[in-house]
Parts: structure tokens; sequence; C-alpha cells
């Protein structure tokens, strides 16, 4: 059951105004809305709308009042079968034109923009031909900029079209017989004021060509405005019908309808497919099995208009706000503020530094640490073998560095990215002890460091060593005859190995001393 809500009654009942308030804290927590609006928004641009006493419709009565047109006439495809008829549609386009050229956006235009910037604006779709919304940073679906480039026929870039224009844009016309769409300029809107249609540069181009080539001469259309009149297929119906299906499938939390009566066929479709999709918000069942409890924000369907809907939407419809559709986005900015503040909070920045603009140079810091400093990194030194600590030799100073690659796959195996002598301090300290007891280690306490324990128990009854000192063996050396490398160094597979020779060690034992 649609509730309706007056807004010029806020400062009065106190029910209205918590109802009204409720709507506002909606429209603040959705996350995905969507938005319809019709030329009811435009009018406080100074746009006047269709069926209104000082609407369009009127404006025509006044003008030709020798010509019966109604006002869904004016707007029908059927108009183009009679020269009068035509006649007026293109005047009629042509101060229509001029009155939007001169025309500014209106604060629900803004408010539409508030929710793309705040990241909560699924898509909006429009009925005007205004164009309105992008001068606010909406890009439609009539742009250029929004359609594939090609020989063959554009398509849409949904991720590009932030307004969806339902009827077409005034400020481009297109060929009758090429479809070759282009922008509007001041020498075709002199033309349609005479209520002449000026002809396809296209078409008159390609024509000439072939008459210059002593060819027969090409059919030439006629220019008339991009727009979507009654009874005519959208030349962009299946991008628009394709894009509808991916913002429904991306279940939308609310849908805001302003400006329009619902009266079209088309348009009262999109709106129930968008309002069934809405209402489904929050419910269903969990992954557990337990049912959803939707929330008492989510799911709601706005209608913001001077007229109520008709009943037919009294199950479609949850809210209707009757008044301006100004004044209504102006209380829900105003409410949404009070109630969340940090919605609009805006952490500024500082990109540049200039002493003109009143901003000071700061030079820039370093965050010191505690303890002993750092030391500081030789950045010509990267991907270099750590230094041996163990070595006596000092590094030549004329020696220039060899160059490493610096892929670590490629780094050789025995080189280290992190030298243990530029690493932590306690490692530091801890190599430097090391290589000092070195040092003053004497040779032959190093080779008893390093004894076997087993050869010295088995030579225990012998003489070398000798009163408690160690005494280097003699070595005789001999060479090995080539039987003997024979019998030892046979060959365990096919390929033969070369012959080579062997040097044996013999260490002899000392005599004993009496």
């Amino acid at each position: 059951m649609t509730i309706s809500l007056q807004l010029d009654a806020v400062s009065g009942e106190s029910s209205t105004r918590r109802a009204l308030t409720d709507v506002s804290l909606a429209v603040a927590k959705s996350k995905k809305i969507v938005v319809v609006t019709g030329a009811g928004i435009s009018c406080s641009c100074g746009i006047p709308d269709f069926r209104s006493s000082d609407g369009l419709y009127s404006l025509v009565k006044e003008r030709y009042p020798d010509i019966v047109l109604k006002g869904r006439d004016l707007f029908d495809a059927s108009l183009f079968r009679d020269s009068a008829s035509t006649s007026v549609f293109y005047t009629f386009i042509s101060q229509l034109k001029r009155s939007i050229d001169a025309a500014t956006p209106a604060p629900t235009h803004k408010f539409i923009q508030t929710l793309d910037t705040k990241h909560k604006l699924v898509r909006s779709y429009t009925q005007n031909i205004d164009g309105l919304e992008e001068r606010i940073g909406l890009r439609g679906s009539s742009s250029q900029q929004a359609k594939t480039s090609g020989k063959k026929k554009p398509k849409l870039k949904s991720k590009e079209v932030r307004n969806v224009q339902l009827h077409g844009d005034i400020h481009r016309v297109r060929c009758t017989f090429c479809s070759t769409e282009m922008p509007c300029t001041e020498e075709h809107l002199h033309a349609f004021e005479n209520g002449k249609a000026p002809n396809c540069p296209e078409c008159t181009s390609r024509s000439e060509a072939r008459v210059a080539r002593s060819a027969r001469a090409l059919k030439i259309g006629t220019l008339r405005p991009a727009i979507v009149l009654y009874d005519e297929p959208h030349p962009l119906g299946d991008d628009i019908g394709t894009i509808q299906t991916m913002d429904i499938a991306r279940k939308p939390d609310m849908l805001i309808i302003m400006g329009t009566s619902l009266k079209v066929h088309g348009l009262k479709k999109l709106v129930k497919d968008f309002a069934k999709v809405v209402h489904a918000t929050g419910t269903g069942t969990t992954p557990s099995g337990t049912p959803k409890v939707q929330k008492s924000w989510q799911g709601k369907v706005i209608f913001v208009n001077k007229t109520p809907p008709g009943s037919e939407w009294s199950d479609i419809i949850d809210y209707h706000v009757a008044g301006e559709t100004d004044a209504w986005v102006d209380k829900v900015l105003e409410d949404w503020k009070k109630m969340r503040p940090s919605d609009w909070e805006i952490q500024q920045t500082l990109d540049h530094t200039d002493e003109s603009n009143g901003f000071k140079v700061v030079k820039e810091t370093t965050t010191k640490t505690k303890g002993k400093a750092a030391p500081k990194w030789n950045m010509n030194i990267e991907n270099m073998p750590p230094e041996d600590p163990f070595s006596s030799q000092p590094n030549s100073p004329s020696k220039s560095p060899v160059s490493v690659p610096s892929s670590p796959s490629k780094r050789r195996q025995s080189a280290s990215h992190y030298s243990d002598v530029e690493s932590s301090p306690r490692k530091r300290r801890d190599i430097a002890k090391i290589a000092d007891g070195m040092d003053r280690l004497d040779m032959s306490e190093r080779c008893i460091l390093f004894a076997d324990a087993t050869n010295a128990a088995k030579n225990a009854g012998g003489d070398d060593l000798v009163m408690g000192e160690l005494r280097p063996p003699k070595v005789k050396v001999r060479r090995a005859s080539a039987s003997d490398i024979s019998k030892e160094c046979k060959p365990r597979t096919r390929n033969a190995a070369k012959s080579r020779v062997k040097v044996w060690v013999e260490i002899g034992k000392k005599p004993s001393i009496s």
C-alpha cells in the first residue's frame, strides 16, 4: 500500500515529519540506488514539461492554431507522414533546443551526481532529452565516448554509461537514410527553425564521389533530431536492455522515481522490473537455513511527483512524496548530513606547496631510531659478494668491484645479497671474536683442534707425538705405475675412462728415541 506524504506539511504533522525523516535515512543507508527521472525534474531549469497547463503542448497550440495536433501527436512517429506536421515538429524542436541550451542543471540533477560520487548510484534512467545530466558529469548513452568505434554498428560501453537516455538526446542529429549521428550545430538549428531538414553531409559526400567516377548518384538522406518518438524503436534498444539486465543482476536496494507520470509503456515495465528486485532485498534464507529479516530501511520504492500515481502502482510504490523534486532532495541532503555526518567528512591533503597560496614549504624530516645509529648502506655495493671476515688481506681500493647479476636466480651460490659484516650488531661482534681467536691460534694448535681422535688412538704406540710436540712427518712421494692404474681405475660404463697418473703420499714413522 502506497503511503502519501505531503512535503509542504513538514512543519505541521509530526507523523509526516517522522516518515519523511525515515525516508531520508533510508536513502543515506542504501548502497545500491537506481534513479528514474522524467521531465518534472527540469521544470525549475526553465524548460517547460509536456503535460502541464504551461507545458510545451500548450505553447504549440498557441503558435500553430490552424494545425490540429494533440500533445502526443507532436512526438509521434506518424508526424513524418505529413509535410505540414513535419515542419511544425522541426520548428518546435528548434525552440526547445534553444531553451535547453540556456538552462542550467537543477538541484535534483546535482543530487543524482552526489549519489554517484558517494558510490551509491547503480545507474540513472531518464526520459529527458535535455542532456543536463551530462553537464554535471554523468555520461549519457547518447555520448560518443560511451560507444564503440569502428566500421561496425556502434555499441554502448556499459561501464562508461552512467545515465541511460531512454528517449535520445536533442543535442545530436541523425540521418534518416544512413543513420549517421553528429552533433547538432547552429546551421542545423537555422534550418529547423524554417521548418526544413538539412541534408546529410555523409550521404552527400558519398554521392558526389560516385558522380566523380561517372557512376550514378546515391540517395541523400535528411537530418532529424536524434530523439525517440512514440511508436518508434530505439536505435540502441538492445544495448539498453543489456544494461538493464546487468543492473537487475546487481540487486539494487532502493528505487527512486522523480518527475514522471509513469504513462509510457516501456518505462512502466522498466520500473516494475526494478521494483520487484528492490522489494526482494534482504529477504531469503541464510546458509544455515534460517530466514533473513529485512531491515526497516531496505527495499523501498520512492515516488516523488506533484501528481499521485495510479491505482496500479499501489502494491509497487511504497512512498509517494507530493511536492517539488528540488525541495525533497534538499531535505534529504539536510537530514543525511545531520544523521550521518561521517559520510560527508573529507580528508584534506596538500598535493602542492606554494608560498603564494599561504602554505609554507616544510623540509622533509627522517624518523630517528633509539640506540645506535644504523650503519649507512653503500649503494655501490648492491648485489656484491660479502667480504670474508677470516681473510687477512684487505681489499685493494684500486680494484673495481665485480658486477654480479641483479636477479636472485642468476646470482652465484657463493655470493649473498646480505653480508655478514653488514648484518646485526650482535652477529658482527660474534664474527669479530672468532676472527680474533683464529689469528692468535698457533698452527700446531690449529692442527690439534682438527686432529682425528680415532687415528690418534691407533698411533698411540708410535712416535708421531714426541715430548708433547707435533712434528711434521716425513713424506715419500712415488709415481704410480700403469699396472696399478689399470687395476684400480676400471670404467664402470661403456665409455672407457682416460688413464691418468695417480700420486700416493705415504707418511712414515719416525724412529723412537731411547
